[in-house]
């Protein structure tokens, strides 16, 4: 039996298999890092946004709950830009901050707060700070358990540091050795009606998000699309992919306005959204959500998703086992052919710099056929979409909040969790710099990450959003004279530029054979 919080904290982590933890420690952590146990793996990053991003990248392609370990309210606030990210990708991290002396927080002395447990809110799923010492273990039970429970998310616990060494009661063991099941299925009832409702559809149509790659039922989203002869679309701004790219009722990725969403969706008379918002608009293109004759049903295991949405039916339900019994209960159709997707010619390269197209298409064509895709660079997405095809569950993270600092090191934790699997992290050069420290990360655990840094010098996004907004007059957004080769070497990553084809590809080859992390610098052009 645990004789300290401590103790019986990593007893409880160890019982939920939360050995995995991802820190950037300072004073107020180290009474509970002491004595760490041998089981138990401690990733350290340089900067709290990157120990949050691992451990997103971990929680996302592990489906295991990582923790986070950051220092005080300050290492908080540091991380809470990737923070955001983890509650659209619904990642069930649990972040662990120190807090000072317990009969001193009132006082505000250094590195305390006392409104620590405020400070995450309104991101996290659950926030406190034990009111006493005696609560500590029950209270990361909670956090642990809401972490884990659909919809997946964030959770927050601020402990005072002289609370670890307290002893625990004879209690202690019932709260660590209890367990908590989720939802599992659908009702009998509401099954029979997606199932009519599917049945008497003329031209139904699947739109699927990032829930359906999440629970690992892109199986079975295949398995009903085929039954039912249906397109099978990508809801907007993925951050997971959910549908083999190479399949032929692929349909390809939902732009992200209204306008023409309706124009695509009106066409069918039943829309079926699984793991999915309805919908992540971006882009200001008004219009009617729908066509009169089209209705819209939306299966969902998250109710605030359900309850925002402003138009269709919904059923909160969990996605893989509505997907699975669906897929079974259909008709089978066999007199539909859905349309063969349009994809566009290639980009041209240019003397001393690349297409974004050359860049896709050589990974695509180099690396393994089960290599995981992590991107963020937003200004090339009509690239990757293209040429790139991704037919495995879990092979393509990116940034689900919309906010920069994830791609890089959740690709260290990506790596960490699926090291049977190779992956490449596609970032653009104003996106690296929010999640540099990373490349230390990769190179001290030998992780075989091949970063490739499109570099053109400028951000992207930012000048594609100056030209739909028609806005004139702003700075500049250029990006001029950053080395990441020379970066890459000083964090102790071997890298190397590009500058062409060949050389994009020689330098591929190099990387995928390696046994330890790459940079490659592609220099690339934006349009």
């Amino acid at each position: 039996m645990a004789a300290t919080n401590r103790e019986a904290t990593y007893e409880l982590l160890r019982r939920r298999g939360m050995t995995k933890v991802f820190g950037n420690p300072g004073s107020n952590e180290l009474q509970f890092l002491k004595d760490f146990p041998e089981d138990f793996h401690y990733i350290l990053g340089l900067h709290e946004g990157a120990v949050m991003a691992m451990a997103d990248g971990y929680a996302q392609a592990s489906g295991e709950i990582p923790l986070v370990s950051l220092h005080s309210a300050a290492g908080t606030g540091t991380s809470m830009g990737v923070l955001a990210n983890t509650v659209q990708s619904k990642s069930p991290v649990v972040v662990l901050s120190g807090q000072q002396l317990r009969d001193m927080v009132g006082q505000e002395i250094m590195v305390s707060s006392a409104h620590a447990a405020q400070l995450p809110q309104p991101l996290t799923k659950f926030s406190a700070e034990p009111l006493s010492a005696n609560d500590v273990v029950r209270t990361m039970a909670q956090a642990i358990h809401l972490a884990g429970l659909h919809p997946k998310g964030p959770a927050h616990v601020s402990i005072p540091h002289d609370d670890w060494d307290r002893p625990v009661d004879e209690n202690t063991d019932l709260t660590i050795s209890r367990t908590v099941q989720d939802a599992t299925s659908l009702a009998p009832g509401q099954l029979q009606e997606l199932t009519d409702l599917l049945d008497r559809a003329v031209s139904p149509v699947l739109v699927l998000g990032p829930e359906v790659d999440a629970t690992h039922a892109n199986e079975a989203a295949v398995a009903l699309s085929e039954r039912l002869g249906a397109p099978a679309w990508i809801a907007p701004s993925p951050a997971r992919c959910p549908f083999p790219t190479n399949h032929p009722n692929f349909a390809g990725l939902l732009p992200a306005n209204v306008a023409d969403i309706s124009s695509l969706l009106s066409q069918h008379d039943l829309v079926l959204v699984v793991g999915a918002p309805v919908f992540r608009y971006h882009h200001d293109k008004p219009g009617r959500y729908l066509g009169e004759g089209t209705r819209l049903i939306h299966v969902s295991q998250d109710p605030e998703e359900i309850a925002r949405a402003p138009f269709g039916d919904a059923y909160l339900a969990p996605v893989a086992d509505t997907l699975s019994a669906l897929a079974e209960a259909v008709q089978v159709r066999s007199d539909t052919t859905v349309p063969a997707r349009s994809i566009p010619a290639p980009g041209t390269d240019q003397p001393g710099r690349m297409h974004p197209d050359t860049v896709f298409r050589a990974i695509q064509e180099i690396g393994p056929d089960d290599v995981i895709h992590v991107v963020e660079s937003t200004s090339t997405a009509e690239s990757f979409w293209s040429h790139v095809e991704l037919s495995t569950q879990g092979s393509f993270y990116s940034a689900a909040a919309g906010g920069l600092g994830f791609g890089l090191p959740a690709a260290v934790g990506i790596q960490l969790a699926q090291p049977g699997r190779r992956v490449v992290a596609e970032i653009g050069d104003g996106s690296a710099n929010f999640g540099i420290t990373g490349l230390w990360s990769a190179a001290r655990h030998q992780l075989p990450v091949v970063f490739v840094i499109f570099r053109n010098e400028t951000y992207g996004a930012l000048v594609n959003f100056g030209r739909r907004l028609d806005t004139l007059g702003t700075p500049p957004f250029d990006l001029p004279g950053i080395d990441f080769v020379a970066i890459a070497k000083g964090y102790g990553v071997r890298a190397e530029s590009a500058t062409n084809e060949a050389e994009l590809r020689a330098a591929l080859t190099r990387a995928f054979n390696a046994q330890e992390p790459v940079l490659i610098e592609a220099f690339t052009y934006f349009e």
